[in-house]
């Protein structure tokens, strides 16, 4: 083992756990301040129910070996999973390390479904998704699949990651279906500072998603930390061009959405690429997001937060440019079109259309599955208070929308709760 690389991968494990509180933030300043809290948890829940999950199955799923599309049983419950080396580093911390990027996938998601799916449906979910989609689909590519030994090229998730959850997105957006506001009034951000905070974390942690993606404190590691700055700038100044000339302004929601595109569209080139066609995909990747989320909100789809055209769209477009741009010079495995092999954009393509199929496919039937035993979304009542109070008990600000409930719920005095609460007399 290797002293410099386990020190590395705990950063890296560090870094990648950050990104889903993060990720919270990211949401949670996007939505109305009645469902702030609960958006907020539906990233930071799966810290807890995905986190189990991978440690009692999802990992062995993933990377015990198995056949070409799933992993088997004998790492259930971390058996086997101790001290040993995995490359040159501790198996337990290379365990740690994807379960780091288990959870926050999952919890991608939720960007889809915010406001009015149920809570305890959503981390049904969670778990159902991660053993049946995420674990074999990162099989696939990274635990000896089919993909892998075809020569996909993914280095940190690309596929495994991005488009698997916007896939799923799509999907639970159409099967949980829209707000009841969507279409009918503006549904506004109700805090941008906490979305710009977020993506700002999530930039910070994203050098150890990508770079940690090496395994070892080494030169491709040094490579895919840059990568992971030069791309997002790019997109930032692409899509702040297309916000100017759309709109005549430039916002910070789009802003914080661009370096989200940027970040996400890089993932599986950055060990593959140079630093310039990292700016270069970074650049490009800016446009088919930016239109996707257009047309989207012209249509019915209440993709709450845009989790198919930034995670989705910029996941599909950073895996087929890799298949372009890849440079063996650079990354020691393969060259892309650019370089006289034009098999690995087909291959890209297939990568990206299997993991489109089978999360599509597979997140309906687990959607549906749920449903046959548990309501997938909140009623009209519910939702118009806001999911805050009516699932946690708890508001984001003092003195909101359900401060008379929780008031009622928690029996508390007009001078603990702020707000006059109404005996049985009638009396304030």
């Amino acid at each position: 083992m290797n002293n410099a690389d386990i020190a590395w991968m705990l950063t890296s494990t560090a870094l990648v756990l950050l990104m889903t509180p993060a990720l919270g933030f990211f949401y949670g300043g996007l939505v109305r301040s009645k469902n702030a809290l609960n958006t907020i948890m539906m990233s930071v829940v799966s810290l807890g129910f995905v986190g189990v999950t991978w440690a009692l199955a999802g990992y062995s799923l993933a990377f015990a070996d198995g056949n070409a599309i799933v992993g088997g049983l004998s790492h259930l419950g971390l058996s086997g999973v101790g001290l040993q080396e995995e490359g040159t580093i501790p198996r337990v911390l290379f365990m740690a390390f994807q379960g780091t990027f288990a959870i926050i996938t999952a919890a991608l998601v939720s960007g889809a479904v915010v406001e009015r799916m149920r809570f305890g449906a959503y981390a049904t979910f969670l778990v159902l998704w991660v053993l049946f989609i995420y674990a074999p689909v990162t099989h696939w590519v990274w635990g000896g699949g089919f993909l892998g030994e075809l020569g996909a090229l993914d280095f940190a998730g690309g596929t495994v990651v991005h488009v698997n959850a916007g896939a799923a997105a799509l999907v639970a957006a159409a099967v949980v279906g829209a707000r009841k506001d969507y279409g009918r009034q503006a549904i506004l951000p109700h805090n941008v500072p906490f979305t710009l905070l977020g993506a700002a974390l999530l930039w910070f942690g994203w050098f150890g998603f990508n770079a940690g993606s090496a395994l070892a404190a080494n030169d491709i590691a040094a490579l895919a930390f840059v990568n992971t700055m030069l791309a997002p700038a790019g997109t930032l100044v692409v899509w702040t061009l297309l916000d100017l000339q759309r709109s005549g302004k430039i916002t910070a929601v789009g802003v914080a959405t661009a370096i989200v595109v940027g970040l996400v569209a890089v993932t599986p080139a950055a060990g593959f690429v140079s630093p310039m066609w990292a700016l270069a995909l970074g650049a490009i990747a800016a446009v088919p997001s930016y239109f996707a989320l257009v047309f989207r909100a012209r249509t019915r789809l209440d993709d709450s937060l845009d989790v198919v055209a930034a995670h989705g769209v910029g996941g599909m477009t950073g895996a087929l440019l890799t298949g372009v741009f890849a440079q063996q010079s650079w990354n020691n495995t393969a060259d892309g079109l650019l370089y006289g092999n034009p098999m690995q954009l087909g291959i890209q393509a297939v990568g990206v259309l299997a993991v489109l199929v089978y999360s599509m496919v597979g997140t309906f039937v687990i959607l549906k599955a749920i449903s046959l035993v548990a309501t997938l979304r909140v009623d009209a009542r519910e939702e118009g208070m806001g999911l805050d109070v009516t699932a946690h008990g708890e508001e984001a600000y003092a003195g909101g929308e359900g401060a008379i409930l929780i008031a009622r719920d928690h029996a508390a005095t007009p001078a603990v709760i702020g707000v006059p609460v109404r005996s049985e007399g009638g009396q304030a």
